[in-house]
């Protein structure tokens, strides 16, 4: 056996540096854990169904302006592209929603796209938020041509990848699907596939 020439047991003998470097070590952790916090909860799907404030005269408010929300997608610093909207009464209140179709300002390629569902905070005036994710960008879905809102139903056509292999240009799945606003929550439906003769 090889003894050592370090005297026994070194580090059971805290000097200042030991404490300075714990105390370095600590600080950084959590630092690092105040910037990695949760973003703002933006997927609920609450509400009673009750009416939303109207426009003064009774007339109903305006459809919601997605171009001021802040979607919860995750681009890397080259920001969010409005790439489709459609507006109608999803709720029965007589007030319009707004249905956004929003993806990453990516220069090519087909980058996958979040769909959201606006409505007002408030009065005329008041900012649009988000109240529903009926996409999430991490499902790594494209929305096809067909995207519409119709008698209070959302129709979109949902193109996605069967595996890895499939190059990210050629989506070669596609879903026909529609959502209903049904006790509180959007009910997500498919729809046939339209086959030609």
């Amino acid at each position: 056996m090889q003894l050592s020439d370090a005297p026994d047991l070194a580090h059971t003998r805290p000097r200042p540096v030991h404490w300075l470097a714990t105390a370095t070590a600590m600080a950084a952790v959590v630092a690092l854990a105040g910037l990695l916090q949760p973003g703002a909860a933006t997927a609920s799907q609450s509400g009673s169904g009750s009416p939303k404030a109207a426009a003064p005269g009774g007339a109903p408010l305006p459809a919601p302006d997605p171009s001021g929300v802040d979607f919860p997608l995750e681009c890397g610093g080259v920001g969010t592209t409005l790439a489709k909207q459609a507006s109608g009464d999803l709720d029965g209140d007589g007030n319009p929603e707004t249905v956004a179709v929003v993806r990453c300002a990516a220069g090519s390629g087909t980058p996958p796209n979040g769909v959201y569902v606006l409505t007002r905070t408030g009065g005329e005036g008041g900012p649009a938020r988000i109240v529903a994710t009926l996409v999430d960008p991490k499902d790594k879905l494209t929305i096809g041509p067909d995207f519409a809102v119709r008698d209070g139903e959302i129709i979109a056509t949902l193109l996605g990848y069967s595996g890895p292999a499939v190059p990210s240009c050629c989506p070669d799945e596609e879903q026909r699907v529609s959502w209903r606003w049904r006790n509180g929550a959007f009910v997500r439906g498919e729809r046939p596939v339209a086959r030609s003769v």
